[in-house]
Order: C-alpha cells, then structure tokens, then sequence
C-alpha cells in the first residue's frame, strides 16, 4: 500500500522548554495549533509518570482546543489509563517509561507482557481510543501485539538514527532492512504500521518510503528546527521530504 503518509508533530519538548523556568510559556498547546496550521496531520503528547514536560492541564487543553487528532503517549499505568478514560483521545500509544531515562529508549515488551498489556488496552478499545504499541523491529513483539488486539504498531527508529548519524553505515543499513521487514509483517497482520524516534531531515526518507508506512511521529527535531527556521518552516521541509520519498 502506499497513498499519503501522516506526520504526527510531538510537542513535549517545547513544555520541557517551558518547565525550564517555571513559567507559562513556551505554551505546548499553541505550539500543537501552530503545527496543525502548518500541516501536521495530528499532535502527539506523552504524559509522563515524573511530568517532567507535559502536565496533566496541557493534556486537557490539547484535546479541547485541537481540531486534528491527539495521540496520547503513556505508559501502561491505572493512573495514566484512567487520564485516558476521561480524555478519550483519537490515539493512545502505550510506551516503555523508566524515570532515569533521557527518552524512550527502547520498545514495548508485549511478548513477556502479553496478558497484563491484553487487559490494560481492552477498556480503551471499548471507549473508542485507538490503541497503538510502541515496539521494535521484532516479529515476536509485532505477533503478540497483533494477538491482544492493538490496532497499530509504532516502529522504533532511533537505532537506525543514531547509526547513521554516528557514521555507522552498514549498521544504519541493516537497521533499516529491519524496519522494513517489520512494517511489512506487522501490515500483513492487520495492523497499522507507524515509524518513529529520532528521526531527521536527514533520515526520514528511507523510513517514508515503505509502502506500509501511514504515519511517522517527530518531535525533538522538528522542535530543535523551530528555533532556528520558526514551527511552520521546520514542518513544511519535513512534509516535503516524506512526500518526496512517498511519491
């Protein structure tokens, strides 16, 4: 398959900007407006267990305010199932959380997780979200996935960024054989298949080109961009080259 492939603009970053000071601005949520003006095709918040950038408020406001989808990150905690019971966003995608992390450093385990993660995800199937796991590029994991009833797998991608841009080819190379093969199983399962983390103007092509890819999900970059070329700009350069690898 191919057709056009979404970009979900993450804005955690600027509210780590903003907690910096302690202060009210950067405001997350005009960010997530200024992307969808600028073309996202959804807005992606991760509330974290320490909040460490997104707070419980800008989540509320986000899905007050936002006229494109919310996809909602967090773990599979009852305290973040019950924020997602009461917000109900488009998307909730179910991510790995250690408080010592700098990010998320790795996929879901849902192989070793599978009947604990199988009856988290159910109430949030049954009150419309769609529930997507963040996973790597392993058949196991995209198996089990497709087994508890997720309805999209998100691909990591930061082993293939970091490789390339550390200048280890064959391993970016191998990296990316490995997404590939991962989108095409995972769509031939019956699951929607996204990409994302640490992806760049640098790398995004070879990730847009798969032909089972529907959505790729970007923040740090996008947002380190903004400060030198503005939001829009920095939006606009990264549709440019998805569509580009697309076509």
């Amino acid at each position: 398959m191919s057709g056009k492939l979404r970009l979900g603009v993450n804005i955690d970053h600027v509210a780590t900007v903003r907690n910096a000071r302690g202060t009210a601005f950067p405001d997350p949520v005009r960010a997530g407006l200024l992307a969808a003006q600028a073309g996202a095709d959804g807005i992606t918040a991760h509330l974290r267990e320490d909040r460490r950038h997104i707070h419980d408020d800008d989540i509320a406001r986000l899905k007050a305010e936002l006229t494109v989808p919310l996809n909602f990150e967090m773990a599979a905690t009852a305290e973040m199932q019950e924020i997602a019971l009461r917000h109900r966003p488009h998307a909730v995608c179910l991510v790995p959380e250690r408080r010592e992390e700098r990010t998320t450093e790795g996929g879901l385990d849902v192989v070793h997780e599978e009947a604990r993660l199988g009856a988290f995800i159910a109430p949030l199937r049954e009150a419309g979200c769609r529930v997507s796991l963040f996973i790597g590029a392993d058949s196991a994991q995209i198996e089990a996935a497709a087994r508890i009833g997720a309805a999209v797998v998100e691909i990591h991608t930061g082993a293939y960024c970091d490789a390339h841009h550390e200048g280890r080819i064959a391993d970016r190379d191998a990296e990316l054989a490995r997404i590939a093969v991962a989108a095409e199983h995972a769509h031939a399962l019956g699951l929607e298949v996204h990409g994302g983390h640490g992806l760049t103007f640098e790398t995004v092509a070879p990730v847009a080109a798969l032909p089972q890819m529907q959505e790729l999900n970007i923040g740090h970059f996008l947002i380190g961009e903004a400060i030198f070329t503005g939001l829009a700009e920095a939006i606009a350069g990264m549709r440019q080259r998805m569509d580009a690898a697309r076509a």
